[in-house]
């Protein structure tokens, strides 16, 4: 799967299915992201390379770092020492999101019947397309 940031300079692409997808609603994301929460995809560190140019990394908190654009400021990324192993894509910046949705529904076929927080439901109607099916990965 393939991503970007909303200049283009920052291209992000990564293999295999990501092992998870999820909202955070910590205060650090959502004054990183300036919304009341924001959505992840999981990847493995090593199946994950920019092929655009590198964002610019900085020190979030102690054990933490987010990524940046220098051009166009869109947040990238999240690594922490908590998960050594993964790197944290924001799931907003994928070209195809309805694509991550589908390989995670693939691998957790039941998502289906998770109940979603009410301020999330119209969020995933948009991202999956299927009105009156939201799906919580």
């Amino acid at each position: 799967m393939k991503g970007h940031c909303l200049c283009g300079q920052v291209r992000f692409e990564f293999t295999g299915s990501p092992p998870w997808c999820g909202h955070c609603h910590c205060e650090s994301c959502r004054r990183a992201t300036a919304s009341p929460f924001t959505t992840w995809i999981g990847v493995r560190r090593d199946a994950c390379r920019f092929t655009g140019i590198e964002p610019v990394v900085r020190q979030s908190s102690p054990g933490a770092r987010r990524s940046f654009c220098h051009s166009c400021g869109s947040p990238i990324s999240f690594e922490s020492k908590r998960w050594p192993d993964e790197t944290h894509l924001y799931a907003a910046l994928l070209e195809h999101p309805a694509a991550a949705v589908d390989t995670l529904l693939n691998r957790y076929p039941d998502a289906e019947t998770i109940k979603l927080h009410p301020a999330d439901v119209p969020f995933f109607i948009t991202l999956c397309k299927t009105p009156g099916k939201p799906v919580n990965f």
